[in-house]
């Protein structure tokens, strides 16, 4: 029997995954990879560790973690950059990352040629499906 070929964006949660364990010592417990013409989009889900989120769990120590996050991708993201692009074929100008403490997820966003800007929205209730997005049970 043939083994199939991963997907896409198989290949990509791969490679984001052994980035998140090489630069902070453990994995998430799942990514979301959302691959646009222009526009990719990647979510760690539960990419935080223990320590972190209870610090995260103070506005200040919130505010660490988005920091220190922020520059953990910024002065290592060159090897991830080159492997999604090799994965992809795509040349990616523009790369961000953000933090949600709360929940511990991390997103990464890459754009082609516009400026990235990554908003969280939170829903009044949880777990409650919102405009454009799923309701999810865990």
């Amino acid at each position: 029997m043939e083994k199939s070929r991963p997907t896409l964006a198989q290949e990509i949660s791969e490679v984001v995954i052994a980035f998140q364990q090489q630069t902070t010592g453990h994995a998430p417990k799942a990514v979301t990879v959302v691959l646009s013409q222009d526009t990719l989009v990647i979510v760690l889900h539960e990419a935080l560790s223990r320590a972190e989120k209870d610090l995260a769990r103070s506005p200040s120590g919130a505010e660490q973690v988005r920091e220190f996050h922020q520059q953990l991708f910024s002065t290592s993201s060159q090897w991830l950059l080159k492997q999604i692009e090799r994965v992809t074929g795509v040349q990616w100008s523009e790369a961000v990352v953000e933090v949600e403490p709360a929940t511990g997820d991390v997103v990464q966003a890459f754009a082609r040629s516009a400026k990235v800007q990554v908003f969280h929205l939170a829903w009044s209730e949880p777990g409650k499906a919102g405009p454009g997005r799923h309701a999810e049970n865990r």
